[in-house]
């Protein structure tokens, strides 16, 4: 469903994100072709404008996090912003009344009710483990009503029989009785399509809602849809204040737009999403996977979380000020840093999950670092004497043969070590002049692009 609109905006988001700031233009001119992107997948006007908005809102003058780049920043924050619109996780089903809870399940004809009721009847007997009884109103397609009792048998749910001479209002009436006297837990019930525009069909389903007073009322919506999809949600939503969304045939090839605006005209969650035919390819609605989707950049964003979860979340930036104000950086200090370096999954982890690996320079053959590499340098480091990590200019041949014998190492590896405290020596003393932020910038660019 996605595939044509995650292509687009991560071409659009991979030439920002090797921006080395984020000023006003680049910014805009990344929106303009995110508009353009947003209308192509059938995203509503009111949406995108409201999209652009916050997005333009929340990266212009703002503060970027010395642990990301403007180009992470901004990914950032696109990726939250396509969450709000889609909602924040509402996907658990109402049961709290008493017995049976009703699912009435309303929508425009061949949007794949039947179906989802059959799919919606599987999941809560599997997750809640329900006594579950489901039925048809749709006297005027007899083929629904068949299709309905068939499914219902492939999931072992019993199904309440109705007769397309009976009126759709006293038939919910029946099933309604039919499940209190049988302590039914569930009552799941299938709607006939119509058209929003149908005042007569509409106001027969108005006043069957007001029999029935069911605990849930699901619109369920055809991803191809499109952008009528935001005004027939909104005209349901309207006359039968509906609590939730289903979207059907997400695995078509659809453009995607209705995940966007259909949360966006209703204010209410999108529940589930229909991902196939089969009864099993019924899922909840999760928003933050969607938006990971929809801008195919998985290996950024979770790089990005991962920054966020060990870095931003401890308050303690990588490389941080303490650094620059020691007049001597020493092996404890190179020590601490390694450590560091584990604990956001090494360096190696920063490598694998970012595309561009054959742009990396091999500054002090960073490239060749790994998992194994860090515990050496460390135990390296523990094997020398207070004296030696603080002045690591004394560690001269007998001394490097101890320690390697210490650490179970060779020479060739204690040089090694050495020379890359000294590159990082280096780069801390640049910290001076250039200040911290842009010495992590440069630091990252040497693991990522």
């Amino acid at each position: 469903m996605f595939e044509n609109l995650s292509k687009k905006l991560s071409f659009i988001l991979n030439k920002i994100r090797s921006k080395g700031r984020l000023t006003k233009e680049n910014i805009t001119d990344a929106l303009r072709e995110i508009r353009k992107t947003l209308l192509e997948a059938d995203v509503s006007l009111s949406v995108i404008k409201t999209f652009i908005n916050s997005v333009l809102k929340k990266s212009i003058g703002q503060k970027i996090n010395i642990n990301l780049t403007p180009g992470q920043e901004f990914i950032k924050i696109i990726k939250n912003e396509l969450i709000e619109i889609m909602g924040k996780k509402n996907n658990e089903l109402n049961f709290s009344v008493q017995p049976p809870a009703i699912f009435f399940l309303v929508g425009l004809q061949g949007t794949g009710k039947t179906t989802t009721v059959g799919k919606l009847a599987k999941f809560i007997k599997k997750k809640y483990k329900k006594k579950i009884l489901i039925t048809s109103l749709d006297i005027y397609r007899p083929a629904a009503i068949q299709q309905l009792h068939t499914l219902s048998k492939e999931i072992n749910v019993d199904f309440f029989f109705t007769s397309i001479d009976e009126k759709p209002i006293d038939i919910a009436r029946k099933s309604l009785e039919h499940a209190k006297k049988n302590f039914y837990e569930v009552l799941l019930i299938d709607t006939a399509g119509r058209l929003h525009i149908d005042k007569e069909m509409m106001n027969e389903i108005i006043q069957i809602k007001e029999t029935i007073s069911p605990i849930e009322t699901l619109l369920v919506l055809d991803a191809m849809t499109g952008q009528e999809g935001m005004n027939i949600s909104k005209t349901f939503n309207d006359l039968l204040s509906i609590s939730g969304i289903i979207i059907t045939k997400i695995d078509g090839d659809s453009r995607g737009g209705i995940a966007l605006s259909a949360r966006f005209s209703t204010k209410k969650p999108i529940k589930f999403i229909g991902t196939g035919e089969k009864l099993n390819d019924l899922q909840p609605f999760l928003p933050e996977k969607i938006a990971e989707r929809i801008l195919g950049m998985k290996n950024v964003i979770s790089f990005i979380k991962n920054v966020e979860k060990k870095i931003i979340h401890s308050k303690k930036p990588l490389f941080n000020e303490n650094i620059a104000k020691n007049p001597k950086f020493d092996l404890n200090d190179f020590y601490n840093q390694i450590d560091k370096i584990q604990k956001i999954d090494g360096v190696k982890s920063f490598i694998k999950n970012f595309p561009n690996k054959t742009n990396i320079p091999n500054i002090g053959n960073i490239q060749e670092i790994n998992e194994n590499t860090l515990l050496k340098m460390k135990n390296i480091i523990n094997s020398m004497t207070k004296k030696e990590k603080k002045t690591p200019n004394i560690i001269k041949g007998s001394r490097k043969k101890r320690i390697a014998n210490g650490s179970g190492t060779s020479v060739q590896d204690i040089n090694k070590l050495l020379k890359q405290f000294e590159i990082m020596k280096r780069m801390i003393k640049k910290i001076k002049k250039n200040g911290i932020h842009n010495i992590w910038k440069n630091i990252k660019n040497y693991l990522i692009h």
